[in-house]
């Protein structure tokens, strides 16, 4: 059997942590910073953990972690 490739997009933008969980980068930072409140930019700094559902999602692009 060959190796499965993982998506070059996802292997980007996510990864694995050592119990199985997504972490991904906070959505909301890009622009438009002058209409969100300076407490709601602080708390979309760093990384976040995502849902169930969508980390199954992603997974599936993830055959190897």
């Amino acid at each position: 059997m060959p190796k499965m490739k993982t998506k070059s997009g996802a292997k980007k933008r996510f990864k694995l942590t050592a119990s199985g969980k997504v972490k991904a980068g906070q959505a909301g930072k890009r622009h438009g910073m002058i209409k969100r409140s300076n407490k709601q930019i602080r708390n979309l700094r760093g990384t976040d953990i995502l849902s169930s559902p969508d980390a199954r999602t992603v997974k599936k692009y993830m055959p190897y972690g």
